[in-house]
């Protein structure tokens, strides 16, 4: 039998060293499927390239390069069918940055910001940061799909709203919005005047083949004249601490605005970042499509192992390696109160979704070896007595 060419099933010790998610349950038997990031190595063409950059032994201030943005403009043209121009980029430490300075140039203190929930936990508080006041539409769940409620988001919009916050792919409900969708999105803010920004870092995670990415603002120049869309390569290689990440701004006035808001307060990119993120637009595909062939099995195990578990429902995930949970009946049947406390007591780390803006729910990362993500289903199937 052939080797793979990229082992996922390898278990890095990650205890080791300094980090976040595993670092949360250090000294604890549990495992940690909750910050989105995954147990997998980088990709070899991206660890090549650092390597032959730390090699130099130079670091000095650079800014992005002609190969690292061509990189970049090709990757989105292969990869989402996006033709954009080289300026249209600025580059950013990462995507939270990125949407809360469209909440600072989005009008003025007191002004709304819209956004769909439950959501990745930084959209909630980012309008606060600068005066602005968060505005909520809740998702629905119709036939096995999350989806917009068109008539709350009409009603959620008022006359001080000032920007639409998409998160699209959606963070954590894992849905791959259509074209349809994304058209009725677009009508929605040129009816109310609403700049969008959208927050598209998981679009190279697209787990069904019939549902491709498409940017909110590759559907019309009018669209792309209203929109900032937040790309990075952090989440689809798995280099989120090397703080690499753009906005693509069609507009040159509202680009000239959002630099405006940076100057003295965003620092420049990581040079080891812009390294990484330029060989894996460029050379980083190979190893992306078999990271996505290894999650939609990680992910039908899942789907499996959660229909098997008394009190526990989801939808599949289109995209990302995030599977969104509804506990609320379990906790129900058993008087509870907090789901992730609970898995959390049987040896399972997961996301709360009180942090999303809905209660009752947990966020489980599939994005590790499938031994790992085995044992985390036994133990969680092991305390609901499935």
């Amino acid at each position: 039998m052939t080797a793979p060419a990229f082992d996922f099933d390898r278990l890095i010790d990650r205890r080791s060293l300094p980090s976040e998610k595993w670092g949360r349950y250090a000294g604890r038997d549990v495992l940690p499927l909750w910050v989105a990031d995954m147990d997998f190595a980088a990709p070899p063409v991206v660890i090549d390239a650092l390597h032959r950059r730390i090699d130099h032994g130079v670091f000095g201030y650079t800014d992005a390069w002609p190969s690292l943005i061509d990189a970049v403009v090709d990757g989105l043209q292969r990869d989402h069918g996006w033709t954009i121009q080289p300026d249209w980029l600025v580059w950013l430490p990462g995507v939270v940055a990125g949407f809360n300075l469209a909440c600072a140039i989005a009008g003025q203190p007191g002004d709304g910001v819209l956004t769909a929930t439950p959501v990745y936990p930084p959209f909630l508080g980012a309008p606060a940061h600068t005066g602005r006041v968060l505005q909520r539409v809740e998702l629905v769940l119709r036939d096995g799909r999350w989806q917009w409620d068109w008539d709350a988001l009409e009603a959620a919009c008022t006359p001080s709203t000032r920007l639409l916050l998409l998160c699209s792919p959606h963070n954590p409900v894992g849905r791959v919005f259509d074209d349809a969708e994304l058209r009725r999105l677009a009508d929605f803010a040129a009816r109310h005047d609403l700049l969008v920004c959208s927050d598209e870092i998981h679009c190279g995670l697209v787990l069904d083949p019939a549902r491709p990415h498409r940017p909110l603002a590759a559907l019309d120049e009018a669209t792309a004249g209203r929109t900032i869309t937040l790309m990075a390569p952090s989440k689809t290689w798995n280099i989120p601490a090397l703080y690499c990440a753009f906005a693509v701004i069609p507009d040159a006035a509202l680009r000239r605005r959002y630099r405006h808001a940076m100057r003295g307060i965003v620092p420049h990119v990581n040079v080891l970042g812009m390294v990484a993120a330029e060989a894996a637009y460029r050379d980083g595909d190979a190893w992306r499509r078999a990271l996505l062939d290894y999650l939609r099995a990680n992910r039908d195990r899942v789907v499996e192992a959660v229909a098997a578990m008394p009190g526990l429902t989801m939808a599949v995930p289109e995209a990302t390696y995030l599977a969104w949970i509804d506990c609320r009946a379990m906790m129900a049947a058993r008087g509870l109160s907090d789901p992730a406390a609970f898995f959390e007591a049987a040896g399972v780390g997961l996301s709360d979704g009180a942090a999303f803006g809905a209660p009752g729910f947990v966020r489980l990362n599939f994005g590790c070896p499938r031994s790992t993500l085995d044992a985390a289903l036994a133990r969680m199937a092991h305390a609901l007595g499935a």
